[in-house]
């Protein structure tokens, strides 16, 4: 039996942080947290920095110089996920973008596949797209979008069947309450998304099972005076949680301010990466569906401008979140963690240091100007 104890650094178990304290291990299981190191455990002394459960990511499009899009196999889930990995994210939902529905059915495949061959942290897919609108589509290929047909609806909750999660981003002008009652009946995890939808389309798919809103603030229905569209309406359904993409780009620091104080629980808003194939990897430029995307000063757009994903791993987007948005760090971590873990169907005990889970946890560095590093994964979990 090998117990080990980690001191030095300061702890977030998933909802609290603790400035001082020791996390257990035994056996790469997680036993919790102590106030001092008890007899029988072999201490590991961290120079400083904080410990944290593995980040949880529901929106990973690409990493380690692959898209899903293009690499939907096994490796290519594989490369994904050791690229984010290695910068703290330990559970995570691949994401197809709008493609054919031949490329949506390899990507069920390949995930399907990695999760039978233990590859770490693969939780299930996330698709998003096809079944958007074409008026807020973004860098979705319009000549893919389309309604949701019977096939369709079938094909999502057969997926649903054969994977722990499957997250699927529609837009209401595309699917209807009826389709979206059966997908989260079946276990599909609704969010809605890339819509121009009004105020009343996103209630009713808040009330027929959606649950979570992909990508706040982009790609959707802003907040008006008389027509609060779909920021309005996620802010105000309690039941619905939201993805944000905290890159200091995407969504300015104010208006992040903004939807955390008027976001009404038990939903809350999490950090996603939407990132590209430019996690891990130095590479200027890729394509998406034939289409040339360009990185340039932690921007990825299309050739037009269109922003196309974004060039964020999760130690930036939670300094951006304690920096210039200002929030608690404690808050901001769990944004991070727990939050997205409790969107899942089966998320897996990740999210948490929770006694007797294995120990799936990261060490981060902290600069003078609090800039968050990712140092080293740590436990046998991993």
């Amino acid at each position: 039996m090998t117990r080990t104890a980690y001191t030095g650094a300061a702890i977030f178990d998933g909802t609290r942080l603790h400035e001082t304290g020791v996390l257990l291990a035994e056996d790469g299981h997680c036993r919790g947290i102590a106030e001092a190191v008890p007899a029988g455990y072999e201490v590991e002394r961290l120079a400083g920095g904080l410990l944290a459960p593995g980040f949880v990511d529901l929106q990973v499009n690409g990493g380690g110089g692959v898209m899903l899009n293009d690499e939907t196999t096994l490796e290519g889930v594989r490369r994904i996920a050791e690229a984010h990995a290695a910068t703290g994210t330990l559970a995570l939902l691949p994401t197809l973008i709008t493609d054919t529905p031949a490329r949506s059915r390899a990507a069920v495949d390949a995930v399907e596949r990695a999760i039978a061959e233990g590859v770490p942290g693969v939780l299930g897919l996330h698709l998003e797209g096809p079944h958007l609108s074409l008026a807020r589509k973004g860098a979705h290929d319009p000549a893919l979008i389309r309604a949701m047909g019977p096939e369709d609806e079938a094909f999502l909750i057969e997926a649903a069947g054969r994977l722990p999660n499957v997250l699927s981003t529609v837009a209401p002008e595309s699917v209807t309450p009826e389709q979206i009652a059966r997908l989260s009946a079946a276990g599909v995890i609704v969010s809605l998304g890339h819509t121009d939808c009004t105020f009343a389309m996103a209630e009713a798919g808040f009330a027929a099972g959606a649950r979570c809103v992909t990508h706040l603030f982009n790609a959707m229905s802003q907040l008006g005076n008389r027509e609060p569209g779909l920021v309005g309406a996620a802010l105000g359904a309690g039941g619905v949680s939201a993805g944000l993409i905290a890159d200091d780009i995407h969504v300015h620091a104010a208006a992040i301010r903004t939807a955390l104080a008027a976001k009404q629980g038990p939903g809350r808003i999490f950090l996603v990466t939407d990132a590209m194939s430019t996690v891990g990897s130095d590479i200027a430029e890729f394509t998406l569906n034939g289409r040339r995307i360009l990185r340039r000063d932690g921007r990825l757009t299309l050739a037009d401008g269109t922003l196309a994903g974004a060039d964020l791993d999760m130690p930036r987007a939670i300094s951006v979140m304690t920096g210039r948005v200002g929030v608690d760090l404690a808050q901001a971590l769990a944004m991070a963690t727990s939050v997205p873990a409790g969107v899942l169907r089966d998320a897996q005990r990740h999210g948490a240091l929770t006694d007797g889970a294995p120990l799936r946890a990261v060490h981060l560095t902290r600069t003078a100007s609090g800039e968050f590093g990712f140092a080293r994964r740590i436990g046998a979990g991993v």
